[in-house]
């Protein structure tokens, strides 16, 4: 693990900088006699998601420290990407624990973190998040509740748990650029823990019948543009396993009257990053690995770096030549990150550069690990920085 420096200090510096010239860019009024674009203008737009947000008590700690002793604030931990996810049409992230209260927080094996966490996603440009994962059932229905209202709180979207029926049955819509996108979230376990009885529906779990007939559900409501995340895969394990390579080569296959059922799927849980591939004409990204995570031991027992590296996915998507068409992916992008334990924050590795030849080399195996399966061939680039959607 990188270990503190004068060197890394200067980097977070630059990298912190960056983010607040962004965040002030950000913010412009319209130039004058240039109207603001308009919500329903039928134009493209890009999308960005990252993956798991997993606060262990370290993580915990660092966010109170940053908070000045008193309570909790994740905005300087993540504001190192704030560049990128900022300017985004839409920016997904991944909340994989549930929300506690009174203080009363802990991190493994039973997770339940600082409501806080969600005016951070905010804060740093996030539109909505999947909470469907293995620790989503960590504190029951209650700690569901607690997570969802502060997403709510925080004016953040959410998918793949939820505290009604009605609200289980709903599918999740958000805006982006002229298109209606529907966001939908599942995940293989709940880590041994029953649904509780009278709510089944608290929590959405990977059948690959149902996804389909949820995305076609949600088509017909009106989407434009249907992206799957699925908590799925093996931990540890840089290639996509069996299970994920059948069920995305099936997902991707499902189409109505020619025209694909899912548009876009977003993969999390295995701790570290997975290849991205186009499955079917649909892009996947196996696993994005730990946005956020305190310093992990992986199977042998001992620390594994790589659970504190990962990719945040940037896709453009372009409207469709005729009505009723695909809006099509025409730039995929990646973005490799790191999370670094002793610094407590999330650092772009594109913009760290500087940071010598140990960034270097981490940056360079995420991006052998992402173009593993032959992405590159497809137009997938590694890719950093402030981009806008197309207009």
């Amino acid at each position: 693990m990188i270990a503190r420096s004068r060197q890394l200090a200067l980097v977070l510096t630059a990298v912190l900088a960056a983010g607040a010239a962004c965040q002030a860019r950000d913010h412009r009024p319209p130039e004058p006699g240039r109207p603001a674009p308009s919500a329903t203008a039928h134009r493209g737009f890009t999308l960005v998601a990252s993956g798991d947000v997993l606060p262990h008590t370290s993580v915990i700690e660092r966010a109170r420290f940053d908070a000045g002793g008193t309570g909790h604030d994740f905005r300087p931990m993540l504001s190192g990407i704030r560049s990128v996810v900022a300017p985004a049409d839409l920016a997904l992230c991944h909340m994989e624990t549930v929300y506690g209260a009174d203080g009363d927080y802990s991190g493994y094996p039973l997770f339940t973190s600082p409501p806080e966490i969600a005016a951070g996603l905010a804060a740093t440009g996030y539109d909505g998040c999947s909470t469907a994962s293995n620790h989503t059932l960590d504190d029951g229905a209650d700690g569901i509740r607690r997570t969802l209202d502060a997403l709510d709180e925080a004016g953040l979207r959410h998918a793949g748990s939820a505290r009604t029926e009605q609200e289980a049955a709903t599918p999740t819509m958000l805006r982006a650029g002229g298109a209606r996108v529907a966001h939908l979230a599942y995940t293989f376990d709940t880590n041994g823990l029953p649904l509780p009885q009278d709510r089944p529906w608290a929590v959405n779990l990977i059948d690959e019948r149902r996804i389909v007939a949820d995305a076609r559900a949600a088509r017909e409501a009106g989407a434009d543009v249907v992206v799957v995340s699925l908590h799925w895969g093996t931990e540890w394990q840089d290639e996509p396993d069996d299970l994920q390579l059948t069920l995305a080569r099936s997902l991707t296959a499902s189409a109505t009257r020619g025209r694909p059922d899912i548009d876009l799927i977003l993969g999390t849980h295995a701790h570290v990053p997975q290849a991205y591939e186009k499955v079917n004409g649909t892009w996947v990204v196996y696993g994005m690995g730990d946005q956020i995570a305190g310093e992990m031991t992986g199977p042998e027992g001992v620390t594994d770096p790589r659970g504190n590296q990962s990719t945040l996915g940037r896709f453009t998507f372009a409207p469709p030549a005729r009505p009723g068409g695909r809006w099509e992916v025409t730039r995929a992008e990646f973005v490799p990150q790191l999370y670094d334990v002793d610094a407590g924050r999330v650092i772009d590795l594109n913009e760290a550069l500087a940071g010598g030849a140990e960034l270097h080399s981490v940056r360079d195996r995420i991006r052998d690990v992402v173009l593993g399966r032959g992405a590159a061939k497809d137009g997938l680039v590694m890719a950093g920085g402030t981009r806008k959607g197309d207009g």
